[in-house]
């Protein structure tokens, strides 16, 4: 009771520290779809400002009897409001609606663009921070996107941060992922690891995904489309928020954001701080999690602006890295909670497979507007990540298949520290122990984008990206589990060597990547015809530093840099056919240098892919879309051709016939060919002033065109396996994605400030991932497909004055009917059901929330 009174006396200190005016302005302020949550309200010529609510609606006190009002929200055209106020009264001004704008303030620079309605060429769907808040819950960050057309994400494995994202087929490798601008998408293999960004939905303004080519200038290739994520700037008005949150399986999560707001020396500082902890819905995933974020903006004089931003999120958590068969989890006490990758240590619960991971990035935004026609916007940023991926190592890993009790138990470590004991009464090292494989990296650009508009209706936008990339890989002993010692010969610098805890084993290699890029853009836009064509080209540069497999002296150790010229070009236009339809066509074709395996594909530096093909995709794309004042919806047509694909593909498979214990395999495709094609439908209808309707269907036909020829297979070790197979994959639908997704949405205004949503989603037509290994005879039959599924999920939120706050209570419960699916599977030896692995989709989850905005 005592530290809430003194919360609640820093609130109030806060909140009575702004200024008393007389004058009060309100307004509702909206965009086409319906009201806008957290738009900015400031009086001109002062530092007092305000935000709208849920509804959209403000209340401004001002100092003045007269003056002008400046609405703006990240992504859309400023409004100015002249009001003019006598005595104590209050002015109401009405409905403002906001139009978008491709031209975005402050934290959004350079080449990342959001969509604008009705003119940008693309198909595009946006969520504001509100809808986060209310809808996220305790789900991954990409699930807030499974209501988007051609989107599948889920968990994965079930663990903290471990979800993954498809779009129109494309895994994450080949969506470009932006966060204020910058690419994030990994240097080496594009993959995005969304546990680094754990906590990034918190302080997210605003989410847009662009499906196909998108509007994104920088020279990054988005095959399946972008996502572009735009973090919360300095708040223009002084105060700050405090949230709590606890959930299902031990769920909690504690946060809280302070501004200064606009002050008078131009300086604004945001600070956001959480933590994030839990048991986890799966056996063995507890988590732990942290997030922050800063900014510092500076105004210098009316043309120049500064921003400094910097964000990450450490998190450790459990995982379920390996599939198991629908019998097990039929069998297991714990059901489709059970989990094989953890096990117990003197009582406690100790994570076989976990990761731990903290990956931060700083950038320095400077914005110069150098004339009423020009502007030159440039970043400076860096990223440094640390961490990896826990699992087993040993030369008898079959151990690990030893359980207390049944076979849906624990793992008996405890048994494991025993033998290795007696091995080290006998001299002998560990027969099995926990190792961790490490990704630790730093990461450097700058990142430039100058406009100018040449005419009323012509712009050139032109820009540089250029990036640097250390990755630095090596496996580590994490936990010798009784042993003193383990002997490994990896390392041809110290052969025999006895390691010790921290120690580095199997392998230990470094990645340089290097990356230069430009880009030009020319737009044309009359109000009735849109349109845009642009180019860019990169140079890709590789090197590979060994510090196992070869000796210190031998030269063979570092290779040569290998340089790939990458390129595109594409183009579109968006026509009005009036106020209510608009047409829109899109067309691109380009080429992406070759992945870092592509080049390396054997793991060493004596087999060099010198001469690895580009990627070369051609993609093409039609859409209609209408509006009025109740129904917004669109069409879209797409079709994009994907020739010689590089792809590092990973399996999974059991150290012996029924041991329980898996082990990694890794395989670099070449030359891959696929086709992926689909139409897609999206609505948002205005039933009433409290009722709205959303709702999508998305019908995808992904398939690969081609065989492949002379594939080698690895160990997690990077060690050949075998010789190099043929793999008959023409004609087999392309996997692990639904292909077919539908989702029907309903948010009623229960009340002021209250509001009921329910959303439906569905999911079809999902193939199992399948090991390449089992594609080496002709004529193969289709992966199995999974059964198809559908899901409720239900959100209340309340707001309501507490004192002289803001407050908000918010209950979401994700999948209402506690419907048992599958998300996730790999096929079987027969491409059945009984022999498949399987991840199952949680079940029924809950979470409640307060916040308080002082």
């Amino acid at each position: 009771m005592k530290k809430i009174t003194q919360l609640l006396m820093v609130m109030l200190f806060f909140a009575m520290s702004s200024t008393i005016y007389a004058q009060t302005i309100t307004g509702t302020v909206s965009d086409e779809s319906g009201p806008m949550p957290g738009a900015n309200i400031v009086e001109k010529g002062t530092t007092n400002g305000t935000t709208t609510d849920f509804d959209g609606k403000f209340t401004l006190k001002v100092s003045e009897g007269s003056g002008t009002a400046i609405v703006s929200f990240i992504g859309y055209t400023n409004k100015q409001l002249n009001f003019t106020i006598a005595g104590d009264e209050t002015k109401d001004l009405g409905t403002i609606t906001l139009t978008s704008n491709n031209t975005l303030d402050e934290i959004v620079i350079t080449a990342v663009s959001f969509a604008v309605d009705r003119e940008t060429p693309v198909a595009v769907s946006t969520v504001r921070a509100q809808e986060i808040e209310a809808k996220l819950g305790t789900q991954e960050f990409p699930e807030i996107l499974k209501s988007t057309p051609g989107v599948y994400a889920t968990k994965s494995g079930g663990g903290f941060g471990d979800g993954r994202i498809n779009l129109r087929g494309f895994n994450s490798e080949n969506v470009a992922v932006m966060i204020n601008g910058i690419p994030v998408n990994d240097m080496e293999n594009g993959r995005v690891y969304w546990s680094n960004w754990a906590g990034l939905a918190d302080v997210t303004s605003a989410m847009q995904v662009q499906r196909g080519l998108g509007a994104s200038k920088v020279a990054v290739p988005s095959i399946g489309g972008t996502i572009n994520i735009l973090s919360k700037t300095t708040d223009v008005e002084k105060g700050g928020s405090i949230l709590v949150g606890v959930g299902h399986d031990g769920y909690q999560k504690y946060g809280a954001t302070i501004s200064t707001g606009l002050l008078d020396n131009g300086f604004a500082v945001t600070v956001s701080g959480a933590k994030t902890k839990g048991n986890g819905y799966v056996d063995g995933t507890e988590f732990e999690g942290y997030n922050y974020f800063v900014n510092i903006s500076k105004q210098l004089g009316e043309d120049h602006k500064l921003s400094l931003t910097s964000f990450g999120a450490p998190q450790r958590h459990g995982q379920r890295q390996n599939r198991s068969s629908i019998a097990r989890y039929r069998n297991a006490e714990s059901g489709i909670k059970f989990n094989p990758d953890w096990g117990i240590k003197n009582g406690a619960v100790t994570h076989i497979e976990d990761n731990f991971y903290h990956k931060s990035q700083t950038s320095l935004n400077h914005y110069w507007t150098i004339s009423d026609k020009s502007s030159l916007s440039t970043a400076l940023y860096a990223s440094w990540g640390n961490g990896g991926g826990g699992g087993t190592a040993g030369s008898n890993r079959d151990l690990f298949g030893v359980r207390i009790g049944g076979d849906d138990q624990p793992v008996d470590l405890d048994n494991i520290v025993e033998i290795n004991r007696a091995n080290g009464v006998q001299g002998l090292g560990s027969e099995a122990f926990l190792r961790a494989s490490r990704n630790d990296h730093s990461w450097y650009g700058v990142l430039s984008t100058f406009k100018t508009d040449l005419s009323d209706n012509l712009a050139l936008v032109a820009g540089v990206d250029l990036r640097t990339y250390t990755g630095r890989h090596f496996r580590e002993v994490t936990d010798l589990l009784g042993g003193s010692y383990v002997l490994d010969d990896s390392n041809d610098n110290n052969p025999n060597a006895a390691l010790k805890v921290g120690d580095k084993f199997a392998y230990n290699n470094d990645g340089e990547v290097g990356w230069q890029g430009f880009f030009t853009q020319l737009e044309y836009n009359n109000d009735v015809l849109a349109g845009f064509i642009s180019a860019s080209v990169s140079n890709t540069s590789y090197k590979r530093i060994d510090h196992f497999q070869y000796l210190n002296s031998d030269p063979l150790r570092e290779t040569d840099k290998y340089n790939f010229v990458g390129y595109g070009i594409k183009g579109g236009a968006n026509y009005n056919l009036n106020e209510n339809h608009n047409v829109f066509v899109n067309v691109g074709y380009f080429e992406k240098a070759a992945e870092f395996g592509a080049v390396f594909q054997d793991y060493d530096n004596d087999h060099i892919n010198a001469d690895a093909e580009n990627q070369k995709i051609f993609s093409a794309e039609l859409g209609y879309g209408f509006r009025n004042e109740k129904l917004s919806a669109n069409v879209n047509l797409y079709r994009t051709q994907w020739n010689d694909r590089t792809e590092t593909d990973n399996f999974s498979a059991e150290t012996s016939i029924g041991s329980g214990v898996f082990v990694d395999y890794f395989v670099n495709l070449t030359g891959v060919n696929a086709l992926h094609q689909g139409i897609e439908f999206d609505f948002n209808y205005k039933a009433s002033d409290k009722l709205t309707l959303t709702g999508m269907l998305s019908l995808g036909d992904w398939t690969w065109t081609e065989n492949l020829e002379n594939v080698q297979i690895f160990d997690e070790n990077q060690n050949p396996i075998g010789d190099p197979i043929n793999l008959f994959m023409k004609d087999l639908k392309v996997s692990d994605a639904a292909q077919t997704t539908a989702a029907l949405g309903l948010n009623w205004e229960l009340m002021k400030k209250t509001h009921f949503s329910v959303d439906y989603n569905y999911f079809g037509n999902y193939y199992a991932d399948f090991n390449p290994s089992d594609r080496k005879v002709q004529g193969t039959p289709q992966a199995w497909k999974a059964p198809e599924y559908g899901t409720f999920d239900a959100s209340l939120r309340y707001g309501f004055e507490f004192g002289a706050f803001d407050a908000t209570l918010t209950a979401r419960m994700n999948n209402v009917l506690n419907t048992e699916y599958i998300s996730d599977a790999l096929d079987g030896g027969n491409h059945d059901a009984a022999t498949a692995l399987v991840w199952f989709g949680y079940g029924r989850t809950f979470n409640f929330s307060a916040k308080i905005r002082f």
